[in-house]
C-alpha cells in the first residue's frame, strides 16, 4: 500500500512538474521567463571582442591564426576591469571549412572565458563592411582606416536561396552543439541585419539587401530556436527611429522586436539620447542589453552613458576592447579621410593598448566600480571625478 501511495505521490509530483520543464521550446520566451533568466545573471558588462592580432573574425578563429594565449592574456585585463561578458562574432565560412575544428576552437575559447568569469554573447551573422568574405590569409590593415578588414556573414551569399540549407545547417549545428552550455550568455543571431554595409563596398553590396534580410532573419531565429538553447536569442535594433511605436518599425526591426527573448540595441549617441532609447524599449517589458555603444567623438562615453545604464539595469557592451589590427580607435570617417599622418586626437573606440595599458585609467575605474556595485546601484565614485584628488581650494 505504501508503495502504491508513493507511486501516486510521485505521479502527482511529475504531473505538476511537467508544465515547468516541458514548455514548447520552439516558442519565444515570455517576458516573465526572460526577466527570471536576467535576474540570475551578473550584470552584463563587456566589450565587442577581437584580439589585437586579428583583423576580423576569420583571422581570429581560423586554425592557423587562432591564438588562445593572446585571448587568455587579454581576458585577464577584462576580468580586472570587472567585465562579465564579451560579444564575439562567428562566421558561417569557418563552419563550412571545418565544422569540427571550429567547434573545438569555440570550446577552447569558452574554457578561457570561463576561467576569467566571462560569459560571451556569440553573433552568428553580420551585415557590416566587406560583403565578399574569403577564407585563408586576410589582407593587412589599410593604414589609418577604421575596421578595414571586417567581413560580413553571409554577405552576398544571402542573395542565393541555394545557400539557405548550408546556412541553416550552420546555425543548427553551432547553436545545437552549445545549446545547454551555461558558459554562453546569449545568441545574437544577426548583427545590424539591414545595415547597408559601410566603407567603400557599395558596388559589391547585395541588391535589395533589406528584402533578402527580411526574408532570412525570421528563418534564422527559427533555426536557432529549434535547437532549444538555454540561452536567450536576440538581434539588436540600431536605426534611430521611435522604437516604442511598432508602426514605425520596418520589417527587419519588427522581426527583431517580435522574436528576441531579450531586447538588444545599439546607440552611439549623447547620454540624453541613450536614456530616451532605453525608455522607449522598456515598454516591451523585457530585459535590455545595449550590445554596441561608446564612440567618444560622438558623445557616447563610459563616463556619460554607463551610470545611466547601471541605474536602469541595462546590460552594456562597448565597441572595441584592445587596439590592434582592426584599428577601431580610428573614427568611421577615416574611410573618407584616413589617419595616415597622425592618429586621431581622441580614440573613437577601444579601451586598452596592445600591451594592456588602459587608454584612460578613469574609464577602467568606472567599469570596475559599477560592475562591483549591487544591481541598479551607482556608486558616487562612478559619477564624477573624486574631488579629494583635486584638493581643497583657497
Amino acid at each position: 500500500m505504501k508503495y502504491a501511495l508513493l507511486a501516486v505521490a510521485m505521479g502527482l509530483a511529475t504531473t505538476f512538474a511537467v508544465p515547468v520543464h516541458a514548455r514548447d521550446t520552439s516558442e519565444r520566451w515570455t517576458p516573465a521567463e526572460a526577466k527570471a533568466w536576467y535576474a540570475k545573471q551578473q550584470w552584463p558588462l563587456g566589450s565587442n571582442y577581437l584580439p589585437a592580432n586579428a583583423i576580423n573574425q576569420l583571422e581570429m578563429w581560423q586554425a592557423d591564426t587562432f591564438d588562445p594565449a593572446r585571448i587568455d592574456e587579454e581576458f585577464g585585463w577584462a576580468q580586472q576591469a570587472g567585465m562579465t561578458t564579451m560579444r564575439v562574432f562567428l562566421h558561417d565560412l569557418l563552419w563550412q571549412q571545418d565544422a569540427a575544428g571550429f567547434k573545438k576552437r569555440i570550446d577552447t575559447f569558452l574554457a578561457i572565458a570561463d576561467k576569467h568569469g566571462i560569459k560571451p554573447i556569440f553573433v552568428l551573422f553580420d551585415s557590416c563592411w566587406d560583403p565578399e568574405p574569403k577564407l585563408g590569409p586576410q589582407h593587412p590593415p589599410i593604414p589609418g582606416v577604421h575596421n578595414s578588414g571586417w567581413v560580413q556573414s553571409p554577405g552576398v551569399a544571402m542573395t542565393d536561396p541555394g545557400q539557405y540549407p548550408r546556412l541553416e545547417q550552420y546555425v543548427k549545428d553551432i547553436v545545437g552543439s552549445f545549446a545547454k552550455d551555461k558558459r554562453i550568455l546569449a545568441w545574437d543571431v544577426w548583427n545590424e541585419p539591414d545595415n547597408p554595409g559601410g566603407g567603400n563596398y557599395d558596388a559589391k553590396e547585395p541588391k535589395d539587401k533589406e528584402g533578402h534580410v527580411a526574408k532570412l532573419l525570421p528563418q534564422v531565429f527559427a533555426w536557432a530556436r529549434s535547437a532549444a538553447p538555454v540561452q536567450p536569442l536576440t538581434s539588436g535594433l540600431w536605426h534611430h527611429d521611435d522604437w516604442a511605436d511598432p508602426a514605425r518599425l520596418n520589417a527587419v526591426e519588427r522581426t527583431q522586436v517580435e522574436q528576441s527573448d531579450v531586447i538588444s540595441f545599439h546607440d552611439y549617441s549623447w547620454p540624453e539620447t541613450f536614456a530616451g532609447r532605453v525608455k522607449q524599449l522598456q515598454t516591451y517589458g523585457r530585459p535590455l542589453i545595449c550590445t554596441e555603444y561608446m564612440a567618444r567623438g560622438n558623445g557616447s562615453t563610459i563616463d556619460g552613458i554607463l551610470p545611466i545604464a547601471k541605474k536602469a539595469d541595462v546590460g552594456m557592451v562597448n565597441w572595441g576592447f584592445v587596439v590592434g589590427k582592426s584599428q577601431t580607435n580610428m573614427p568611421w570617417d577615416s574611410w573618407q579621410r584616413p589617419y595616415t599622418m597622425a592618429p586621431p586626437t581622441l580614440w573613437f573606440h577601444d579601451l586598452f593598448y596592445a600591451d594592456g595599458k588602459p587608454y584612460r585609467q578613469r574609464e577602467i575605474d568606472i567599469l570596475r566600480s559599477l560592475s562591483h556595485a549591487p544591481r541598479g546601484a551607482v556608486p558616487a565614485d562612478a559619477l564624477t571625478f573624486p574631488m579629494q584628488a583635486v584638493g581643497a581650494g583657497r
